[in-house]
């Protein structure tokens, strides 16, 4: 025998209770704790010992230490140190962390090329924290000569500040000043062979020998001899810093040199007219090609794709010349 049909009104009141039970179920059930690595910093000391572990890390032969948001660990730990103190300001006011707080900024700072506040708060932790101010003092100091050197010779990534002395404008006078630079520094890692601050100095070296480079690449134009003289000083920064992170863009940078240099040849002396040599328009063409390709060929690095890229667009240019060429 049939079930009698349920009433409408029933049915609509059943599917509702059923609908608040499940709600009020599923609200019952607790949220699952979130993975602690993307947690809020909790305190100062958990911060200072992220930083502390990676202190001694060789930023000049390895990239520098990422946090779980992909940004650099120093200026990381810097903002976050310096968002602790505003949410914790209640908290830090008694002073006991101050010098400790300092202490660990100036070192984050000096990993960012912060010399200069680096500095100023090293000297507050020496003066606020007694165990820390030999250490303090020694990285005072060293952030001092480091900035020192900085504001030597003619850097075209740095601009101009007020109180900057003017740039040398002859090539000699250029030389002198990188020549004064690297004296300084090469002083100062000496007095820190062995500590954390010896990545740093070689860093400053590193980029003390490229600014010399750039300037002679950007003044090859008007300087007797410049293309050579732009060439040389870029193989002398390959050969210097051979173990650098940055090795495999300074071979790009020298690719892209010889490059340009075959691009400006075949603009004053047009593949079709008598003036063109080949074998001229080949060594230039050979020599962008293999340092291309030395980069390309290399997996695991961060070039590779861009390398395989600029070698891919060169070729094209090539092909587009030996259309209208002579060949002896």
């Amino acid at each position: 025998m049939p079930r009698p049909a349920r009433p409408p009104l029933l049915h609509s009141l059943a599917l509702v209770a059923l609908v608040l039970v499940a709600g009020m179920a599923a609200g019952c059930r607790k949220t699952p704790p979130s993975d602690p690595r993307y947690r809020p910093s909790e305190n100062v000391l958990e911060v200072i010992a992220v930083l502390r572990r990676h202190i001694p890390d060789d930023t000049y032969r390895f990239e520098a230490a990422r946090d779980f948001s992909g940004r650099n660990v120093y200026r990381a730990s810097l903002i976050r140190l310096e968002n602790l103190e505003r949410v914790h300001e209640d908290a830090l006011r008694a002073g006991h962390m101050d010098g400790v707080i300092a202490f660990s900024k100036a070192r984050a700072l000096e990993r960012i090329r912060g010399f200069e506040l680096a500095a100023k708060f090293y000297r507050r932790a020496a003066e606020l924290e007694e165990s820390l101010a030999l250490d303090s003092l020694r990285g005072a100091a060293a952030c001092e000569t480091l900035e020192e050197a900085a504001a030597l010779g003619f850097d075209l990534g740095r601009p101009a500040q007020p109180g900057d002395a003017e740039a040398p404008r002859d090539p000699e006078g250029v030389l002198d000043a990188f020549e004064i630079r690297l004296a300084l520094l090469d002083a100062l890692e000496s007095d820190h062979f062995g500590d954390h601050y010896r990545a740093v100095i070689r860093e400053e070296l590193e980029r003390t020998d490229l600014a010399r480079a750039r300037y002679f690449v950007a003044s090859r134009r008007v300087l007797p001899d410049g293309n050579v003289r732009a060439l040389g000083e870029l193989q002398r920064v390959i050969v210097r810093h051979r173990e650098s992170k940055n090795a495999n863009r300074h071979l790009l940078e020298l690719g892209d040199l010889y490059a340009e240099l075959a691009t400006e040849y075949v603009a004053a002396h047009p593949p079709e007219s008598m003036a063109f040599d080949p074998s001229t328009f080949q060594d230039l063409v050979d020599a962008a090609s293999r340092l291309y390709e030395a980069v390309a060929n290399q997996d695991g690095t961060s070039e590779k794709l861009e390398a395989a890229r600029r070698l891919e667009a060169f070729l094209a240019f090539t092909l587009r010349v030996d259309r209208d060429r002579f060949s002896r």
